[in-house]
């Protein structure tokens, strides 16, 4: 997978990981927002290997489908830091991909995201970026209070340990980690442990 950077000559008409990239950047500023960006690519990308595996993909069709799931994971929040309101977001952007001619199913899973839109999460890429958006951040909150700053510290026991406790990481939904879990059908330790494991071994393009 490409570092977190796009190439100079990545155009809006391209549709691609390196597009998505430069196109986040283009309207994301913040450093915090973009490495949630990361986060989540991080560990959706890693369910879709999973599911390629398991369709036994040919490589043609792997490979885009991994780079569907990456863009649409970079994506999701691409328009938060101009438009954070209910009203808006993610509404401006799912507006702007459709006008840029990225595809439904990535516009769909976006809208998804939200459960405020009332779209429904009816495919496989849709559940995973809402079991993955909101865990993500939550794994990156538990790295960062480590002496250390690493996610390689971070162990699973002390993440559930953590979800319980309220007052930590309070903007992040609980719900919304327990219902992404059992609506792409993986027990929650599996799952926390699985977004673990994908973040640990991207740690360095994480920042963390």
């Amino acid at each position: 997978m490409p570092e977190n950077t796009a190439p100079n000559d990545s155009s809006p008409m391209r549709r691609d990981r390196a597009a998505a990239w430069e196109l986040l950047t283009q309207w994301t500023s913040g450093e915090s927002l973009r490495k949630h960006a990361l986060g989540v690519e991080t560990c959706v990308v890693a369910y879709a290997a999973q599911e390629a595996d398991r369709r036994q993909l040919p490589e043609a069709e792997r490979a885009a489908l991994l780079d569907l799931y990456a863009c649409t994971a970079l994506l999701h929040d691409f328009d938060y830091e101009r438009h954070p309101s209910l009203e808006e977001h993610p509404y401006v952007g799912v507006r702007e991909l459709e006008r840029l001619g990225w595809p439904e199913e990535m516009r769909r899973a976006i809208l998804g995201h939200a459960s405020y839109t009332g779209v429904a999460r009816d495919s496989h890429l849709a559940r995973t970026l809402f079991a993955c958006d909101e865990l993500s951040g939550f794994l990156t909150a538990c790295a960062l209070v480590k002496p250390s700053r690493a996610i390689a510290d971070v162990e699973l026991a002390s993440v559930r340990k953590k979800l319980k406790d309220k007052a930590f990481a309070r903007g992040v939904s609980r719900e919304d980690v327990l219902q992404g879990a059992a609506e792409l059908g993986v027990e929650l330790d599996a799952h926390i442990a699985f977004c673990l494991q994908a973040m640990q071994q991207r740690a360095g393009v994480l920042g963390l």
